[in-house]
């Protein structure tokens, strides 16, 4: 069982200190993919004239921008830093760096903007551009913190984590969230290359993990092995799924998900299907006539 994590006592708009380096300032945008709302963080020292970067400025919302603004006066917002251009993280970076004259940095936006995640209200602000393109290995430097950018694409391609040196944590996105499972939905999310990240960031060793919604992991290690597990735990029963004759993900999800709200299948579908393309590219599986989320699937 993975060991999610509940969420302490918050209020919306405020900014809370959560650590030396770190502030936190959620907007009131809560539901099933985005928990109690988008969590923005705030990276540096508070003291007068301090330089800061902040994470994932969220939604277009005025009241979430107005509390960011606030947060920061007083202070030099050097850097904007996005995880990924899904629209609960990307839209309120231009109006809030225009606010603050601050550059955006972020991975390039994926090639293709339309995707299955649209089902999930997880479709991508079309109009994202930063200012600065990064890959990944890049380290950005402020007034007393440093953070590294770690891509880590699976739930989107254009996936970016960022490590905190200073405090050995890491900015997990949407890539590692405590309260629940990340979605990753085809044909933008790959679920084999979420593994091949998720095995990057255990790597690493990280003390603490924040995601973008929910509360951080205070102990990465067996959460990110339980993570994991889960994983390949879901990828067996698929294949069981499939030795028992279940051929189509609309009659694999009712059998493994029976126990979930049926609100929740669309996602599942989603997974189970990122599951199966992994396991096709794998040569473990066929699909006919192609991988797509209506096929006929059989053991390879």
């Amino acid at each position: 069982m993975i060991p999610f994590v509940s969420m302490p006592p918050f209020e919306y708009g405020r900014a809370d200190t959560v650590s030396p380096l770190i502030q936190r300032v959620i907007a009131n945008n809560p539901g099933p993919f985005t928990f109690t709302g988008t969590g923005t963080y705030i990276v540096g020292r508070s003291g007068p004239d301090a330089g800061v970067a902040v994470i994932d400025p969220g939604p277009l919302d005025d009241a979430h921008l107005a509390a960011l603004r606030a947060a920061v006066t007083g202070r030099r917002v050097s850097h904007v830093l996005v995880t990924h251009t899904h629209r609960d993280h990307a839209p309120l970076a231009r109006p809030f760096a225009r606010a603050v004259d601050a550059p955006i940095l972020a991975a390039r936006p994926p090639a293709r903007t339309i995707h299955a995640s649209t089902l999930l209200d997880e479709d991508d602000d079309e109009t994202f551009v930063p200012d600065v393109v990064l890959s990944g290995g890049e380290v950005i430097a402020g007034d007393g913190w440093t953070m590294e950018a770690l891509a880590t694409p699976g739930h989107a391609s254009n996936h970016m984590a960022f490590a905190l040196r200073e405090e050995n944590a890491l900015f997990s996105g949407d890539h590692v969230m405590g309260w629940s499972t990340t979605v990753v939905a085809p044909p933008d999310g790959d679920m084999a290359a979420y593994m091949n990240s998720l095995d990057r960031v255990i790597a690493r060793g990280f003390s603490t993990l924040w995601p973008t919604h929910g509360a951080p992991v205070t102990a990465p290690g067996p959460f990110l092995a339980a993570y994991k597990a889960h994983r390949q735990a879901r990828e067996a029963q698929i294949v069981e799924r499939l030795a028992a004759g279940d051929g189509r993900i609309a009659e694999i999800v009712p059998n493994l998900y029976a126990a979930v709200d049926p609100r929740l299948w669309p996602a599942a579908s989603l997974s189970v299907w990122a599951h199966l393309i992994a396991l096709e590219r794998a040569g473990r599986v066929k699909a006919r006539p192609g991988p797509g989320i209506d096929a006929d699937w059989i053991l390879g």
